[in-house]
């Protein structure tokens, strides 16, 4: 099955997609949540500790399906989100091939992965905003502003319009280009390595999620600081930010630049697994399709 086939890259993704959510929804709550908690005055303890205490105090205080929260949004968005980088990694490999079945560099690959993350952006953009202030809303509130993702798209409508909608977009695309870029590369760099060069043995299911979940260290390897800006742009009272220069520079005036790197735990706690699941089910539909087609 040749890997630069739209439409197969295009179901496999969006199957890998809810494999992804599945297991990653959770971490990723913690992450979201560690990186947006205000800021400690002076002589007080910070909301969190660290992400366990974080995952600790919501659902003590949430029940442990708030760890969920949010996920709505991203399961929705995630079928058309993933097929949409997958197919946009068979279109970017496409792209460079000078004839059919040619094996792409390295560095080809990075750019097949660095074009099909600039084109999730449209659908990424506000599924992570929905997200985002879904996963905030009850930090140290004792009132919830939004009953669910269609009333957040509602109410984020009427205060600024589609603009406010696609809140990030700038900061996702700085986020996603090299993150996709290095996702996309390492994982085609293990599976080589894995198969010893051979493209044509088949990966082994332990092969996959070694090479996946490896992939997904490389890609927030990459994209911390920007998700950090992202994340606080996208949660920020409407008119408290002009752009990601005005979040970068209080977040460097505040906190320093550790603070570009909040959350750093629980999103490499959740790199491997949601990955290693995400490649997992890729593989395993695009096995299926063979066998079908």
């Amino acid at each position: 099955m040749s890997n630069t086939n739209f439409i197969e890259n295009f179901v496999a993704g969006g199957v890998g997609g809810v494999f992804t959510v599945a297991v990653g929804h959770p971490f990723d709550t913690v992450k979201v949540r560690l990186q947006t908690m205000p800021k400690a005055a002076p002589g007080e303890k910070p909301m969190f500790k660290g992400a366990l205490d974080c995952c600790q105090q919501t659902i003590k205080k949430e029940g442990f399906f708030a760890l969920y929260r949010g996920m709505a949004a991203p399961l929705v968005g995630v079928t058309p989100l993933f097929a949409i980088f997958f197919g946009g990694c068979a279109f970017g490999r496409w792209l460079q091939q000078k004839h059919p079945g040619q094996e792409l560099t390295f560095l080809q690959n990075v750019n097949a992965g660095a074009i099909a993350g600039a084109l999730t952006a449209a659908v990424m953009v506000p599924g992570e905003r929905i997200k985002c202030i879904l996963q905030v809303q009850s930090m140290g509130h004792s009132t919830v502003k939004y009953d669910g993702p269609i009333d957040v798209v509602k109410k984020l409508y009427k205060e600024g319009g589609i603009r406010s909608i696609y809140r990030g977009t700038a900061a996702t695309l700085i986020r996603d280009i090299p993150a996709s870029a290095a996702y996309l590369s390492v994982y085609e760099y293990l599976k080589k390595l894995f198969t010893g060069g051979n493209k044509d043995q088949k990966l082994s299911p332990l092969a996959t999620l070694g090479a996946g979940g490896f992939a997904g260290i490389a890609n927030w390897a990459v994209c911390i600081p920007a998700d950090v800006v992202k994340s606080r742009l996208q949660t920020a009272p409407e008119g408290k930010y002009k752009g990601m220069r005005c979040v970068v520079q209080e977040i460097l005036h505040d906190e320093g630049p550790k603070g570009l790197f909040r959350g750093f735990v629980p999103v490499m706690l959740r790199a491997f697994p949601a990955n290693a699941a995400c490649f997992f089910g890729v593989e395993l539909t695009l096995s299926l399709i063979r066998q079908v087609v």
